[in-house]
């Protein structure tokens, strides 16, 4: 591990470091930051909480004229989600700067108020390659002041078909400039696009991700008829308060929620056509445990912040190790014991042998639970969601002190408070929400009663 301060970066940015939290380098910084800041083009290979974010981050700061209001760096990622992940570490960076405006783009979101945000001006873009290139075609995105161009989980963006629109995008910027290029993997096809956006790059690769082992590592034969009904009884067997469920299609993935709902197991649905509004509400339940589980596509949950996940389901298996690891390793953090349950068709089956093969976590093969009796799985919490938010001066401690001091409610049954702008989210332990709800409407928070209503699980 290295320090930070063994790098060029200017004191109010080393302090602002050191306020963040960060000292030492974690591998992919040490690694690429010496030739980012020298301002060289780099091909870095990371996944997601790498720390490459504050990798090219920096590097990007080094670069930006706070005086001039145009878009001296951009970032591109394939998801909404990583795109509002990138911008919030971005702007913690740029408090070592004065005035610098990070600006999210993305689909999903109205257009004209991005618009409006443009005339304004901003320093750092941060988007998804579809809606920033309909704003540059529009003419209301100006590339031409670029100096560092940044392609945050290449192989992603490529494989969802990106790879004329980034094209495109790139020649609207300066043929001078810096390009860093973050992928999770390099195949061959991912290199020759590198070789065409960069001048003689430098390659940094850490070490492929550590396979966690603090879970149990269940594997369990299935048919294709039967994998929903398989995936049910699992969960209604094993019961965690909490499961992501990985298929490998966005049509899977709906199939599923809708069949699971059917079975009482309370799930909701992520996946890339959903707007961004309709993404946050299911999020924010399934984190605050009102939803059991969440049905997603890897694209869909590639860089989702969750802390704590009881299990995680492969209701297909990805053919891709690295990818598996990756899934499996999202339970099991934080010394809490994990659950990686694993369903596979005859058909299947080498997916299953390629990954025995290599990794180091043993396969351990089970029989699916006779029966399928069990009590519906019901999450713990109910979640209400105010008409009220930050642009109406409302915290996450007005709400809380009127649950408890007004309402009398133990602090316990409050989960997680949640502020947006306009709406903001409170869980509550599910047989108290019904009274709480009826009670609350009734309550000033603030000197005033707000519009409110629970979420649909």
């Amino acid at each position: 591990m290295t320090s930070f301060d063994t790098l060029p970066l200017s004191p109010a940015q080393l302090q602002n470091l050191k306020t963040l939290g960060y000292t030492q380098m974690r591998p992919i910084q040490a690694q690429s930051l010496p030739a980012i800041l020298e301002g060289k083009d780099v091909r870095g290979q990371a996944e997601t909480g790498s720390g490459k974010t504050l990798a090219f981050g920096l590097g990007i700061m080094q670069k930006i004229n706070p005086a001039f209001f145009g878009a001296q760096g951009i970032v591109l990622c394939p998801t909404r989600e990583l795109a509002d992940q990138v911008a919030q570490q971005l702007r913690k960076l740029a408090r070592a700067l004065n005035n610098i405006k990070v600006l999210t783009l993305c689909g999903g979101s109205a257009l004209r108020p991005q618009i409006e945000s443009l005339k304004h001006g901003a320093h750092i873009i941060v988007g998804t390659p579809g809606r920033v290139l309909d704003l540059v075609r529009g003419q209301h995105l100006n590339l031409s002041h670029i100096k560092v161009f940044v392609l945050d989980e290449a192989d992603r963006m490529m494989d969802m078909g990106f790879f004329d629109d980034i094209g495109e995008i790139s020649q609207a910027t300066p043929l001078r400039k810096q390009t860093l290029f973050f992928s999770a993997t390099f195949p061959e096809h991912i290199l020759k696009i590198s070789e065409g956006f960069q001048r003689n790059p430098v390659t940094v690769e850490t070490s492929p991700e550590a396979v966690n082992h603090n879970l149990d590592h269940l594997f369990f034969q299935t048919t294709a008829e039967t994998r929903f009904q398989d995936c049910a009884v699992l969960l209604k067997h094993f019961r965690p308060t909490s499961t992501l469920a990985f298929c490998n299609t966005k049509i899977q993935c709906e199939e599923l929620a809708d069949y699971l709902n059917d079975q009482g197991i309370i799930s909701l649905v992520l996946h890339g056509d959903m707007d961004q509004r309709d993404r946050e509400d299911v999020l924010v339940q399934f984190i605050n445990r009102s939803c059991s589980v969440l049905v997603a596509t890897d694209v869909a949950a590639r860089g989702l912040d969750i802390d704590t996940l009881d299990a995680i389901i492969n209701v297909e298996l990805t053919p891709n190790v690295a990818t598996h690891i990756h899934r499996i390793g999202r339970t099991g953090r934080k010394e809490a014991k994990g659950l990686a349950l694993n369903l596979v068709t005859e058909k299947e089956m080498y997916r299953a042998e390629r990954i025995e093969k290599n990794i180091d976590l043993p396969l351990t093969w089970q029989t699916i639970p006779k029966g399928n009796k069990q009590k519906p799985l019901i999450p713990p919490m109910k979640t209400i969601c105010l008409r009220g938010g930050k642009k109406d001066k409302l915290r996450a401690g007005d709400i809380l002190g009127t649950l408890t001091k007004d309402l009398g409610l133990p602090s316990s049954a409050v989960g997680k408070i949640n502020i947006f702008d306009f709406v903001s989210f409170v869980a509550i332990e599910r047989p108290l929400a019904e009274e709480t709800i009826t009670r609350l409407r009734k309550t000033k928070i603030k000197g005033k009663e707000w519009l409110m209503r629970f979420m649909d699980t």
